[in-house]
């Protein structure tokens, strides 16, 4: 079962779920963390410490937010539609551009969108 963060995560990225997590599967975007659907070994530490408690399991999404489902795997395809497998994140890697509903999300500023 997948882990995904969702928009309570947008503009604050607290970054406390990279730290834990043991396999670097949770990558940096410009507004938002997004976990990666074959990396991530469900451990749920994540789940734990998230201060704004944006990560649920699928099967735990809120309603309305059901959406980041496709938003977390979205983060992670390629311009061929397939998903990438970059094989860990580092604070040293370019943040990941978020998919076009996070870029739009409120909040954004006009060079954002």
């Amino acid at each position: 079962m997948t882990l995904v963060i969702l928009s309570p995560c947008i503009d604050v990225k607290d970054g406390s779920c990279t730290a834990v997590c043991p396999v670097d599967c949770i990558y940096e975007g410009e507004r938002m963390y997004y976990i990666h659907p074959t990396e991530c070994i469900e451990c749920g530490v994540c789940e734990t410490i998230c201060p704004v408690d944006a990560i649920r399991w699928e099967d735990e999404v809120p309603s309305g937010e059901e959406q980041f489902l496709d938003v977390n795997t979205a983060a992670f395809h390629d311009a061929g539609g397939t998903i990438t497998v970059p094989g860990g994140w580092s604070r040293h890697d370019k943040p990941l551009r978020d998919p076009r509903i996070v870029r739009r999300w409120p909040g954004a500023t006009p060079a954002e969108s």
